[in-house]
């Protein structure tokens, strides 16, 4: 389909559709002659205010979180080092906006030498990291690293990231350069936005989405195109029903 002088590729008949959820479908979406959610085109004036009330609340929020858990997160890395050797901090290599690269901040999870993957998973669990970053009971996860997974308190020190102008409280997951491939063509639109702490795809499906269905692009993407202060309200009060409600999993 031609839509202003650009061409627009439909999805093959092959492709599953992303199904909104309830949650989703209250969100006003521009929707193009494929049915997929785009970019809002937004005045200009309003787009700015946007990014400055994102900005501020950004760093009064992560200011008043860093003040408030230093002794908590003093307390948690003394347990992380009780329990496995190594920095109870683990800094990792990440795609920041517009594809610079950043280093965010966690809690340790899991023993110190987790990158070597190869030792510590075997050939099943070693295919499903590779499609998915991630590994169903993965054995390299500390009982320390269990708790703060399920609680999301291995985050916490990523505050210190959006202080930094790095990522911003709410926004689609920062990624490692290999899941990029995943977007294809929408890789660039995924790293327009800045990276955030918690996100649309963590509060409707972190568990269950996956890149292998494309539920997580979709996700991810549906943020990027719809963003807005009511949707970031929405995402904001969610992550706590996760956290400390009924809907709260481990990772």
């Amino acid at each position: 389909m031609l839509r202003g002088g650009a061409l627009t590729r439909c999805p093959s008949p092959a492709t599953q559709p992303f199904r909104p959820s309830s949650a989703e479908a209250s969100v006003p979406v521009a929707r193009g002659g494929c049915g997929r959610a785009l970019p809002h085109r937004a005045p200009a004036a309003g787009r700015l205010a946007y990014r400055f009330a994102k900005r501020a609340f950004d760093v009064a929020f992560s200011l008043a979180v860093v003040l408030l858990c230093l002794v908590p997160v003093a307390l948690l890395c003394a347990a992380i080092r009780l329990e496995s050797e190594g920095s109870p901090l683990y800094r990792q290599r990440r795609v920041g906006l517009e594809g610079r690269p950043i280093g965010i901040l966690k809690l340790r999870t899991m023993v110190a030498d987790s990158d070597d993957v190869e030792r510590h998973l075997d050939p099943v669990q070693l295919e499903q990291w590779r499609r998915e970053r991630k590994v169903d009971g993965d054995p390299r996860v500390t009982k320390v690293g269990r708790f703060l997974r399920k609680t999301s308190l291995d985050e916490l020190p990523q505050f210190l990231n959006v202080l930094a102008g790095q990522m911003s409280v709410i926004g689609p997951r920062p990624v490692v350069e290999e899941e990029l491939a995943a977007y294809g063509d929408d890789a660039g639109e995924l790293l327009s936005a800045k990276p955030g702490i918690t996100g649309w795809w963590q509060v409707q499906a972190r568990n269950d989405a996956t890149y292998g269905d494309g539920s997580r692009q979709e996700l991810e993407l549906f943020y990027v195109r719809n963003a807005s202060l009511a949707m970031d309200a929405r995402v904001f009060l969610k992550t706590f029903s996760i956290m400390f409600g009924k809907d709260r999993t481990g990772r």
